[in-house]
C-alpha cells in the first residue's frame, strides 16, 4: 500500500479548527493508500513559550515528509512580521517553494458578489512568485526614533527567479487556455522591466499559448468587469498576493480558497494551506469555513500522485456546496463540524 508522510502544522487562529477538519476528511478518503499525519505545535503559542515560532532545526525535521499541511499564522498580540517571517516564510524560502499556485472558481451552490456572474464565469489559476520580489526581506531601518528615521524595503528580482516562475506558468497555461502576465513596469522601471523582458523571452518557447500583459491596477478592474477573459495569471509576490485575495472574494469567500506552495523540483517538501489567514475574530466559535482546507487537501493529493482520490474529494466538496447548508461566510448557518461531516458522508456515498 502506498504511504505518504504528512507534516501537520495547524498554526494559529482558525487554522487549529480547519486543519483538523481536513485531516478528518483525508482519513475518511484514504482507503487504498495510507496517510501518516504527524502534528507540529509551532506558531504563536509556541513563540510565547520559547521565543521562536519554530525550532532552529525545524526545517531539518520537515525534510523527511512528503508534504506539509499548514493552517494559518498570525496573532493579534504579536507583530505580523514576527509570526509570518518566523514560520510560513521561513518554510517557503527555506524549502525553495517558489511557485505559489492559487486556483479560483465559483463552486456549485455558491453565489458570487458580482452581478450576472455564475459558475463557469470565473475559472482562474493565479501563479505567484513565492520566494523573492517584494517579500524578499531585503532592507533595514536606521536612526530609529529620530526625526530622520529611514526604512528601506528592497524588492529583489533575479533572472533565475523570474525565468523559473514564468516557465512554470507557461507550462501550466499549455494545459489550459491562455496566460496573462501582470506587471507594473510603467512605475517600477528596473525589477518589473526585467520581469517583462524575461516574460517575453520565455513566451517564445511556448508559441501555442495565447499571452497578454496587463498592469496590476488594470487587472483588478478586468477581474471584476471581464472575468471570462482571464485564465492563468502570473504575478510577482506582492501583486499575486493581493489579486488572489480579490479572486477568492469574487468567487464567494476567502474561506473557500486553497494554496499550494510548490518546490517543483521536489528536492524539498511542498506546503499546502488555505489562504484565509488566522481570522481571530471567529476563532473558537465553531463557524470557520473548512472548505478552503478541503480544497487545499485536493491539491496536496494531486501533488502526491493520488489523482483519483483528489477527484473524489473535489466531487464531494462540490456536492456539499450544491446541496447542503453552507457556513456563515457563504450566507448559511452550518458549523465547521457540520460541513466536515457532510463532506465525509458524501465521500461514503461516492
Amino acid at each position: 500500500m502506498r504511504k505518504h508522510k504528512i507534516a501537520v502544522i495547524p498554526g494559529d487562529g482558525i487554522g487549529k479548527e480547519v486543519i483538523p477538519a481536513g485531516v478528518q476528511v483525508l482519513r475518511e478518503l484514504a482507503k487504498d493508500f495510507e496517510l501518516q499525519f504527524d502534528q507540529f505545535p509551532w506558531g504563536s503559542d509556541y513563540y510565547r513559550e520559547t521565543g521562536k515560532m519554530m525550532p532552529e532545526d525545524g526545517l531539518e525535521g520537515l525534510r523527511a515528509y512528503d508534504a506539509i499541511y499548514f493552517g494559518a499564522v498570525g496573532d493579534p498580540d504579536l507583530p505580523d512580521y514576527i509570526t509570518l517571517w518566523g514560520l510560513r516564510l521561513k518554510i517557503c524560502q527555506g524549502f525553495d517553494q517558489y511557485a505559489n499556485v492559487r486556483p479560483t472558481r465559483i463552486l456549485p451552490g455558491i453565489i458570487s458578489p458580482l452581478r450576472k456572474v455564475s459558475e463557469g464565469d470565473i475559472d482562474w489559476v493565479i501563479v505567484r512568485e513565492n520566494t523573492e520580489g517584494e517579500y524578499a526581506g531585503h532592507g533595514g531601518r536606521a536612526h530609529r526614533g529620530f526625526p530622520e528615521e529611514i526604512a528601506t524595503e528592497t524588492a529583489i528580482f533575479t533572472r533565475a527567479g523570474i525565468t523559473r516562475i514564468m516557465r512554470f506558468a507557461y507550462e501550466l497555461a499549455q494545459a489550459r487556455r491562455k496566460l496573462t502576465v501582470i506587471t507594473k513596469s510603467n512605475a517600477q522601471r528596473h525589477g518589473l522591466v526585467l520581469w517583462d523582458e524575461i516574460a517575453a523571452e520565455v513566451a517564445r518557447d511556448f508559441p501555442s499559448v495565447e499571452t497578454d500583459k496587463m498592469l496590476v491596477d488594470a487587472a483588478t478592474t478586468r477581474m471584476v468587469l471581464k472575468p471570462r477573459s482571464l485564465d492563468v495569471i502570473v504575478a510577482t509576490n506582492l501583486h499575486a498576493d493581493i489579486l488572489s485575495d480579490l479572486a477568492a472574494a469574487l468567487a464567494g469567500s476567502m474561506g473557500i480558497a486553497p494554496t499550494a506552495n510548490l518546490n517543483p523540483s521536489r528536492k524539498f517538501p511542498s506546503m499546502f494551506e488555505p489562504i484565509h489567514g488566522s481570522a481571530f475574530d471567529i476563532m473558537g466559535k465553531g463557524i470557520a469555513n473548512p472548505i478552503g482546507s478541503f480544497w487545499t487537501a485536493v491539491m496536496m493529493l494531486e501533488h502526491l500522485g493520488e489523482i483519483a482520490a483528489a477527484q473524489r474529494l473535489m466531487a464531494a466538496i462540490e456536492h456539499v456546496t450544491a446541496t447542503c447548508e453552507l457556513p456563515a461566510d457563504l450566507g448559511g448557518t452550518a458549523t465547521t463540524q457540520q460541513v466536515t461531516d457532510a463532506v465525509c458522508q458524501s465521500l461514503k456515498n461516492l
